[in-house]
């Protein structure tokens, strides 16, 4: 039985984690449990699942969760980067960090310094951290295993094929909700209209992410990383339909391509159960409803802030990390109807601007960086 810990597990990926391992019970067990702040929803996980360890970040003092943990003898840990205190602890054979933003960070680092599998959902680990997190891969013994259906599809499509193989990957992604949406509108748009993605359910901040395409620009970065390629070996496709997730291209100019049905679930399976594959039943795809596949070049006037983030990683330097950083609290301003739909793009590149340079930033930088970008958009 393979012992899981979920970082993040309140989350959209967090949650359907343990929908898959609750419909998996005799593969898996929860050892442990963390989430930022929402203490009622890790209560009826650690009821369910009753791990041996959990981490909240903030929990008002007299939460019943506290003395649940007590009678239980459940080890529950409080306070800032409690996720990346968790992380430290090894008697793990998987990790799945799915939480979101720049706070997943040290958790990625921990878990590959202790030789443990990682089901990698939190883009922005590698996004900021590629250079250190790659080189302790291949010097450690984890598995990183990709958990975005994106990267999940590439990583299926090269298994078992020679690098020297692979001539270009195709990245998809939907075009999220204003793929059709006049753009000298963008200026109005609510973030109750960003949040309406039309084939996924994903959580707030990827929502966001997906009707801006920052999420597709984020994972060019990513798949950069994953699979060690250059951003010319990378080409992003729109495909409105999600049922192609992406593909890969060979030197004989053959096509690998992963289909599935548009449901997290079954990267999440796959991540949880590789190197073995179990059954499942999510669902399966009708190809005569479907019709037809449809694929469009991504038009950068519909989505600036992918076109700024294809022109940084030319730039190189610490500027994706700061563009990346900067995004999640940038979003978070969106989210609470502080700023418009519109000024996304501007801030990401007046922040970047600010605190961008050529240095190849440690995580001890990252984080200082990650601070000083707080304060500066506030």
């Amino acid at each position: 039985m393979k012992r899981i810990s979920i970082l993040g597990s309140t989350g959209s990926v967090g949650t359907q984690t343990l929908s898959v391992i609750n419909q998996n019970k005799d593969l898996f067990k929860v050892e442990s449990l963390s989430c930022n702040q929402s203490a009622d929803m890790l209560f009826e996980q650690v009821q369910q699942f009753m791990p041996q360890k959990i981490a909240i970040n903030s929990i008002r003092a007299d939460h019943p969760l506290k003395n649940f943990c007590k009678k239980n003898n459940i080890e529950l840990i409080i306070g800032n980067n409690s996720s990346a205190i968790l992380s430290q602890f090894k008697d793990i054979d998987l990790v799945v960090n799915s939480i979101v933003g720049t706070d997943g960070l040290l958790s990625t680092l921990n878990t590959i310094k202790n030789n443990i599998d990682l089901a990698l959902s939190n883009k922005e680990s590698l996004v900021l951290g590629g250079h250190l997190i790659m080189p302790l891969v291949k010097k450690n013994s984890s598995n990183l295993i990709p958990v975005d259906s994106e990267h999940s599809a590439i990583f299926q499509c090269l298994h078992g094929e020679q690098k020297s193989s692979v001539k270009k990957i195709i990245l998809t992604g939907s075009g999220g909700p204003f793929l059709n949406k006049k753009i000298n509108t963008f200026h109005s748009i609510k973030p109750s209209e960003a949040l309406k993605h039309p084939n996924w359910e994903m959580g707030r901040k990827i929502s966001i992410d997906s009707s801006t395409m920052m999420n597709k620009g984020l994972e060019l970065v990513e798949a950069m990383w994953l699979f060690d390629k250059s951003k010319e070996d990378i080409e992003i496709v729109i495909h409105p339909e999600s049922i192609i997730h992406s593909m890969v291209q060979f030197v004989d100019d053959s096509y690998k391509a992963h289909l599935g049905i548009p449901d997290m679930k079954i990267p999440i399976q796959y991540a949880l159960s590789f190197p073995e594959r179990i059954m499942s039943n999510y669902g399966s795809l009708n190809f005569a409803e479907i019709g037809k596949f449809t694929f469009l070049k991504p038009d950068y006037l519909r989505y600036p802030a992918l076109e700024l983030l294809t022109e940084l990683i030319t730039s190189g330097g610490n500027r994706i990390p700061i563009m990346s950083m900067a995004n999640d609290l940038i979003v978070n301003q969106f989210l609470n109807e502080k700023i418009l739909f519109t000024d996304i793009p501007n801030l990401l590149e007046k922040t970047v601007n600010e605190f961008g340079g050529n240095s190849s930033p440690s995580a001890e930088d990252l984080l200082t960086l990650n601070e000083q970008i707080k304060l500066y958009l506030v």
